[in-house]
């Protein structure tokens, strides 16, 4: 064996090496305190809401004690063209995507690049001397300087004062300023966007309350100035391969396109069909099912581009329960997992807690429904959903693709039916 043959062999033993660290193992229920018996409920929920065609197919997923105890694909991929779905199928995660993204944040602050109290225009410019709307009771509306700058902690908490196209005060805004929020082709990149977004009113005085924003898309192009490199490329680079996330992408190559779960609208009265080929528009908000693979592709959305699998978003949510860690692969401390996972919010929610990128439950009253104080998480568009409970050291991931949907809550119950599988 030359030289150039041996060391191709060897970094071959290391990325296979490396992969093997990464994987999540399977487990027999009853090994990680589950009853196989009753995780077989969530088959026929889930059985249930395809038969009662809510939706066309779902992958479900309960890890525990670092081990898949369960992983099941049940109906459809494609239900027009009689296509099962199977285990590894994408879906698109959107706002699951924002966790991601606070991640990438968060290691960029472990390498001492800011501080989380730093104002966002010390690396965006745009975003100095913000304004905000006021809208008198009669007259027009106007704007007047804001009490103080975004900050990043404001961006990962939802508290700067940015909203989305949906927005009744400021959606028509952002759509005549063309700012993206993720769910349509865009003819633009990430940081054509939030600079569009920079130069617009904000909906109240940064960090006055709670406003489910695009302040992660500004994050994104955070990463992207402070990394030089596009947000795409670091999370590949530092967070995909190391984790062995391979099915994971803003836009899905066409070698993995037929992996695409198809996405379907549920109307009261029409029930289950395909998503249209042209977008849904509700007033200023317009949102596609295509954007994953059509189009211009030059938008990282932070907040809601992303694409993956239960198995690859598994492996992220392992990380974090493992504080920071996975196989081999550290990409935060304990300290930083700590502080994402503690409510930032404060005195802004009474009820609702969130920190650095995720929704808390049990923090601030009592749990709604089965579960562990403390456990966080976070949803997407097309109806996935993921929780991470470091008291049960159990994971929960739902995966199916449906908007509006109908109702049913088939994400909750399963989420139930996980919890009620404990026995240890």
């Amino acid at each position: 064996m030359n030289q150039h043959m041996f060391r191709s062999a060897i970094i071959l033993l290391a990325a296979v090496l490396t992969a093997f660290a990464q994987e999540l193992t399977t487990a027999k229920p009853e090994s990680v305190g589950l009853s196989s018996e009753r995780l077989e409920r969530i088959a026929t929920l889930v059985q249930r809401g395809i038969d009662e065609k809510r939706i066309a197919g779902a992958v479900t997923l309960v890890a525990r004690r670092g081990h898949i105890a369960w992983l099941k694909a049940q109906g459809m991929q494609d239900r027009e063209a009689s296509k099962p779905m199977p285990p590894n199928a994408i879906f698109r995660i959107c706002s699951m995507s924002k966790a991601i993204t606070s991640l990438a944040v968060m290691m960029l602050y472990e390498e001492g690049n800011f501080l989380l109290d730093d104002p966002v225009s010390k690396f965006i410019p745009e975003f100095r001397n913000p304004k905000v709307l006021v809208k008198p009771a009669a007259g027009p509306s106007y704007t007047i300087p804001a009490n103080r700058e975004i900050t990043i902690r404001h961006l990962l908490t939802h508290t700067s004062g940015l909203t989305y196209t949906w927005n009744g005060d400021l959606g028509y805004t952002y759509k005549a300023a063309k700012v993206a929020d993720g769910l349509n082709q865009y003819d633009g990149t990430i940081q054509d966007s939030v600079k569009h977004l920079a130069g617009l009113p904000l909906l109240f005085n940064p960090g006055e309350r709670f406003e489910y924003s695009l302040g992660v898309d500004v994050l994104g192009y955070l990463v992207e100035v402070i990394s030089h490199q596009t947000f795409n490329e670091f999370l590949r680079t530092r967070i995909f391969e190391p984790l062995g996330m391979q099915d994971t992408y803003f836009y899905v190559p066409e070698d993995k396109v037929n992996r695409l779960a198809t996405a379907y609208t549920w109307y009261p009265g029409k029930g289950l069909n395909r998503f249209p080929d042209t977008p849904i528009a509700e007033g200023p908000f317009s949102y596609s099912a295509d954007y994953p693979v059509r189009g211009p592709k030059k938008l990282y959305s932070g907040g809601a581009g992303l694409c993956s699998t239960a198995e690859d978003y598994a492996r992220f949510c392992q990380l974090m329960l493992n504080g920071g860690k996975l196989g081999n692969a550290r990409l935060l401390s304990r300290k930083s997992v700590e502080l994402m996972t503690h409510d930032q919010l404060g005195k802004i929610s009474s009820d609702q807690a969130f920190g650095l990128g995720f929704g808390i439950n049990g923090e601030k009253g009592a749990l709604a429904e089965l579960g562990s104080p403390g456990e966080y998480n976070w949803g997407g568009f097309f109806y996935t959903a993921f929780t991470i409970d470091p008291t049960e050291q159990m994971i929960t991931i739902f995966m199916a693709q449906v908007h509006p949907d109908s109702g049913r809550d088939l994400e909750g119950l399963f989420h139930t039916l996980a919890y009620q599988a404990i026995i240890d």
